[in-house]
């Protein structure tokens, strides 16, 4: 059962907080506090963090429906249990494996190109795009330019973490079992079935960002997130219309960065 009570108030007469409570609510403190779980597999919650990757394909409001109880109940956005993170970490591990094997890769290929997708496809490129949906949703999008209503770094992390798992699961999962018979033929078939799968898995990206943003209260217009989407239309009939395979090009590139 997703929690729903609220805490028991930590403020003083005027509504503010103690000076102890405002220093464990900063950002430092909420950081070291993750941070710290990372090393307490026992402390973590990794029945509830599968539920949350089951509930991204199936129904995400439900997921970003649980940040609302979070911020309840712990005066946080952002995840406080590294589960998730974790829990993602290994399928990247189990799915770059499994492409390293579809591609024939040998050992240290498989090696390199698993630290390729982790410190550079996932981490990399994410800390890039919190940071600037960061700066983008705190500049444009909130309601009242107050410190009271911000979007916090930690919580921009992990909806790029939410978007990235399902786009994960189609292009390094769902997408290997039609590689090598299909998408990398030089039919129209191939580049049809690989390019619907690149349109689904970053159109779903685009959508569960979407919901992150659009799910905090204090945020307007977020409708212009889903504004790629139209870009994202235009690029998948161009590339059907040029015979532009994507998956073969990504395979392509990643052989040529582990050599």
């Amino acid at each position: 059962m997703l929690p729903t009570t609220l805490v028991s108030s930590r403020s003083q007469g005027n509504g503010a907080l103690s000076p102890r409570d405002a220093a464990r609510h900063t950002a430092g403190a909420k950081r070291y506090k993750y941070l710290r779980r990372l090393f307490h597999f026992r402390q973590m919650d990794f029945e509830f963090a599968l539920w949350q990757m089951l509930y991204l394909f199936t129904s995400p409001q439900r997921v970003y429906r649980n940040f609302h109880y979070r911020k309840q109940t712990k005066d946080q956005w952002a995840r406080d249990d590294p589960a998730f993170l974790v829990l993602l970490s290994i399928w990247l591990c189990v799915s770059t494996v499994g492409f390293g094997f579809v591609l024939d890769m040998g050992f240290f290929e498989t090696i390199k190109l698993l630290l390729w997708v982790v410190f550079i496809d996932c981490v990399g490129v994410g800390l890039l795009i919190a940071t600037l949906m960061w700066f983008i949703s705190n500049k444009y999008l909130v309601k009242q330019q107050n410190r009271d209503y911000d979007v916090e770094w930690g919580y921009a992390f992990d909806v790029h973490l939410n978007a990235f798992y399902p786009l994960l699961v189609i292009l390094h999962f769902i997408q290997l079992f039609f590689i090598n018979y299909v998408i990398i033929s030089d039919s129209v078939i191939g580049y049809f079935v690989g390019n619907t799968l690149w349109l689904i898995a970053i159109g779903y990206y685009i959508y569960v960002t979407f919901l992150g943003y659009s799910a905090l209260p204090f945020l307007k217009n977020t409708a212009i997130l889903l504004y790629p989407f139209a870009l994202l239309i235009v690029l998948y009939l161009i590339s059907l219309a040029c015979g532009w395979n994507f998956t073969k090009m990504l395979c392509s590139f990643y052989k040529y960065r582990v050599k």
